[in-house]
């Protein structure tokens, strides 16, 4: 199990401080630790950049080809960034008897990136997952913490419209802070 980082609000200049500092609470050439290092390394960006992983490898004493092995087996680690907001649609089997499946596309049509993809915004990235374990409100999806059930491809929309409106007001309010 990786040893948990707390690291909140974190810039991109303290995470290459940190992405450092993460080698601090492993030994050198200890190959048993490549996952829980990747897991921290990940903590901090919120995916596995190719600088890391060649650290990363270098550090455990293993080819890059090996690490990426390693990130690449595991659906855990993400070598691209994800967006502000991650939208999963469920593909279980109540959610495909009510036509998931069109959810999923109508989410690819106006996101304008298939399932795994982000939009070029940064704003969504969409997935599939197997169950979220909401079958009495089929179909489901969420997104970040919020779940909605009973959704019908009409919905999709108005769902995208809050988070991009949030989006819009969050950096309305870091500019109006910056000026």
């Amino acid at each position: 199990m990786a040893h948990s980082l707390v690291i909140d609000n974190i810039s991109k200049n303290e995470g290459a401080i940190m992405h450092h500092k993460i080698f601090e609470n492993y030994h050198s050439k200890d190959k048993s630790s490549l996952i829980a290092l990747l897991q921290d390394v990940q903590e901090v960006y919120g995916y596995l950049p190719e600088k890391a992983i060649k650290d990363v490898a270098e550090f455990v004493g293993m080819p890059v080809s090996g690490v990426y092995g390693v990130a690449t087996f595991y659906n855990q680690f993400r070598l691209t960034p994800l967006g502000k907001n991650i939208i999963r649609v469920c593909r279980g089997t109540a959610c495909h008897v009510k036509n998931s499946a069109n959810i999923l596309t109508a989410l690819e049509n106006e996101l304008g990136v298939k399932s795994g993809g982000t939009t070029r915004d940064k704003l969504f990235t969409l997935e599939t997952v197997a169950c979220i374990g909401a079958c009495s409100i089929a179909p489901v999806i969420n997104v970040n913490e919020d779940y909605f059930g009973r959704i019908a491809v009409k919905d999709i929309p108005k769902i995208l419209q809050k988070y991009k409106s949030e989006a819009k007001l969050e950096k309305n309010t870091i500019e109006k802070i910056n000026a």
